[in-house]
């Protein structure tokens, strides 16, 4: 996969309007052998946790030509005291290491995050990169410490004849 296709997508992750101008966002890309490694974890934590289809999803990610990671890495609430996140005050959210991510958090980081994921897919589709958000490629990458964050989200990125994450 051509470098300037995955430097698009960072830099459209990296400028997405972020809450408050404040960005928490961390973004790292996968190729080569680390797509095989972070498949072969894939597999074995769906057999160890009994949760389905991380099999399925790992064989995506050792079919694709790279992996675009993204995370929140320590993000501080914004301070609206909107109670989103489930507390009345900002100050009152206190995180706590979850099964598989970091939580609760706030609102409007996670919409930070999203909205960045969403810009970074978006430029993939526009240059014709078949790309999937999977959930559990972000699990298995932070369990492997491949990234820092309090969650993490994957997207496997392929150019081939067919798009290979649908139809599975």
């Amino acid at each position: 996969m051509a470098q300037n296709v995955l430097e698009f997508m960072r830099i459209a992750a990296r400028t997405a309007p972020k809450a408050a101008g404040q960005d928490f966002v961390e973004i790292k890309l996968l190729e080569n052998e680390e797509l095989d490694d972070l498949a072969d974890e894939m597999r074995r934590y769906g057999e160890e946790s009994g949760k389905k289809d991380f099999d399925r999803d790992g064989e995506c990610v050792r079919e694709s030509e790279a992996v675009f990671l993204a995370s929140l890495e320590e993000p501080q609430a914004v301070g609206l005291d909107c109670g989103a996140c489930g507390n009345s005050k900002c100050s009152d959210l206190r995180k706590e290491e979850g099964p598989e991510f970091k939580g609760p958090n706030c609102a409007w980081r996670l919409l930070d995050l999203g909205i960045a994921l969403g810009s970074a897919v978006k430029t993939a589709s526009m240059l014709n990169v078949d790309n999937r958000v999977m959930y559990r490629v972000g699990v298995v990458a932070r369990e492997m410490d491949l990234i820092e964050g309090d969650i993490v989200v994957g997207v496997p990125l392929s150019v081939k004849g067919k798009n290979i994450y649908f139809d599975r």
